[in-house]
């Protein structure tokens, strides 16, 4: 690829790290990766994958911004008050870096529509905050082959993880959706929200990692952090042989749109 002078000095950075260089800049400015969800996990990532010059980001998101989400959802400014969260985002990202096509879809993802939406891209990330949403997303790119990021965050604390073709998935440690009551949301518990800008920044991390094929990805390996005790830990899982989706025998062959469940706090 014949970098400008202009992308020359823009990603300098990058390029005179001896693990990216010259190779590794074109593989991100040739990528295309797909944030599920512009609110808290995808704000701080989106910014740095733009940045970095990822050359496709797609956007899914259909909620608008409300007043609630500047608290930690930094890609949005309120000048954005009721307007689509991908709308926002794209916004930002082209104020960021020309380099970097938006593509944004302005739908909810279900069942009908993922299949199609990701086959298109090398890297998904799951920015989501319920969990009908992650393990639509766990069992579709395990299904397709696809590597992704999740995370999760609520009150102080995070967790996330990477999956590759082969690696633990999702449902290697929780094979099914919790019941309702058992975990509440971010709106009903409460988020600190630099917090999500930790365990975004981390997926962001581990997405261009990927893109450029260096380092170790957190596979098999699950990373919390609390941010009142300003504690990083580490949990080594291994694939589950008995996983309903990647497993010996597999039962889930079929995506599923789970119920949200409500929790209602006592």
């Amino acid at each position: 690829m014949n970098f400008t002078e202009e992308q020359i000095y823009r990603y300098s950075r990058n390029i005179i790290l001896k693990e990216v260089g010259g190779k590794g800049q074109e593989k991100l400015l040739n990528s295309k990766v797909l944030v599920v969800g512009a609110g808290e996990l995808g704000s701080p990532l989106l910014l740095y994958l733009a940045a970095a010059g990822v050359g496709t980001l797609g956007i899914i998101d259909s909620d608008v911004v409300d007043l609630s989400n500047l608290q930690r959802q930094v890609i949005h400014f309120t000048d954005d008050l009721t307007r689509y969260k991908v709308e926002s985002a794209a916004e930002k990202i082209s104020r960021i870096n020309a380099d970097v096509n938006v593509i944004p879809y302005k739908v909810r993802l279900d069942s009908s529509n993922i299949e199609g939406i990701i086959k298109d891209y090398d890297f998904i990330i799951d920015g989501t905050d319920n969990f009908p949403t992650k393990f639509l997303i766990n069992d579709a790119c395990v299904m397709h082959g696809k590597s992704f990021s999740h995370a999760r965050i609520l009150r102080f604390d995070g967790q996330t993880f990477t999956h590759v073709p082969g690696s633990m998935c999702y449902r290697c440690i929780f094979k099914e959706p919790p019941p309702k009551d058992a975990v509440p949301t971010c709106s009903e518990a409460g988020i600190l929200g630099a917090v999500a800008g930790v365990i975004g920044s981390i997926q962001a991390v581990e997405t261009l990692k990927y893109l450029i094929g260096t380092g170790d990805l957190l596979t098999n390996r699950l990373l919390t952090f609390n941010a009142l005790k300003g504690s990083f830990r580490e949990v080594k899982l291994n694939k589950n042989k008995n996983c309903p989706l990647c497993g010996v025998n597999p039962t889930i062959t079929e995506l599923t749109d789970y119920e949200q469940p409500a929790c209602d706090l006592k």
